[in-house]
């Protein structure tokens, strides 16, 4: 439980030092990290796809990094309010509150057991306007720290007030998502939501990608992808043991294609024989 908390609080404060296009997708490394752990300590052991999943991981994180953006400088709360209060991003949190109102109160009761996205849908939606205030409230303890008080701010005890709502909205119904379904499904489509949306949020409010070229961009959304791929691999293939694997033929031999020969010649001939007893 300690570790989790210190955990979320380097999360928290890496927001305010990092554009969340960065931290979010890195996110993905915590995954790595406990099932490296997992396989040293409590002797759960990972396969090979597993060790396949964790490099596409850190190979896509470090293309990320490496062609990330560079944030720009926050003198004041007000300036980060400001940037919520742009038309695109207003009109987007306006979408995002309204279809998670409709999925809580409408599609969550009926479908809500049977289907995952619904709850992977509320917790993303809801997910990405946390991440931005989030990141307003650690920009916000950032300067306060550096002699800029901004807790004499009204606009501070707001965001505090609705990271609060974000995250036990958020929490309540990734639980109930990982007690319904199979957490090996939940945790990369959650994932891939949740990064998603949360991005999206990130480009429409700070616009980091209006400083960056085409490449740049491309070798992100690449990274992104990247990740994806690896967290997929990773949950999906955890519970195969590598005995299992060995087994398997996954390179078709001469053999086999002699043996898949014999069983055409036998099945055309079964049809011939068949075809001469009706004459």
């Amino acid at each position: 439980m300690l570790s989790m908390i210190l955990g979320e609080i380097a999360n928290f404060a890496a927001y305010a030092f990092a554009p969340a296009i960065i931290v979010t997708p890195l996110g993905a490394l915590s995954i790595i990290i406990s099932a490296v752990l997992s396989h040293y300590v409590l002797n759960e052991k990972l396969n090979s796809f597993g060790w396949l999943g964790c490099a596409l991981c850190i190979v896509g994180s470090a293309n990320i990094v490496l062609h990330a953006p560079v944030e720009k400088e926050i003198e004041s709360i007000k300036e980060v309010v400001n940037l919520m209060l742009q038309p695109t991003f207003l009109s987007y949190s306006a979408f995002v509150l309204m279809f998670t109102f409709v999925l809580i109160t409408q599609i969550y009761p009926i479908h809500g057991t049977t289907q995952l996205l619904v709850p992977i849908g509320i917790c993303s939606l809801i997910g990405s306007l946390s991440v931005m205030s989030v990141k307003t409230l650690g920009l916000a303890l950032k300067m306060t720290f550096e002699g800029n008080n901004q807790m004499k701010e009204l606009e501070t005890w707001v965001m505090i007030g609705f990271v609060i709502f974000c995250v036990l909205t958020q929490m309540n119904y990734l639980n109930k998502a990982l007690d319904t379904f199979n957490t090996a499904i939940v945790t990369p489509i959650y994932y891939v939501c949740f990064t998603t949306l949360t991005l999206t949020a990130s480009s429409i409010m700070f616009k980091d990608y209006l400083g960056q070229g085409y490449a740049e961009v491309l070798s992100q959304m690449i990274g992104f992808v990247v990740i994806v791929s690896g967290v997929f691999i990773l949950n999906v293939t955890k519970d195969i043991p590598q005995e299992t694997l060995n087994r398997k033929r996954w390179i078709v031999t001469r053999q086999d294609s002699r043996e898949f020969e014999n069983v055409q010649e036998e099945y055309r001939d079964s049809l011939k024989k068949g075809s001469h007893n009706n004459l």
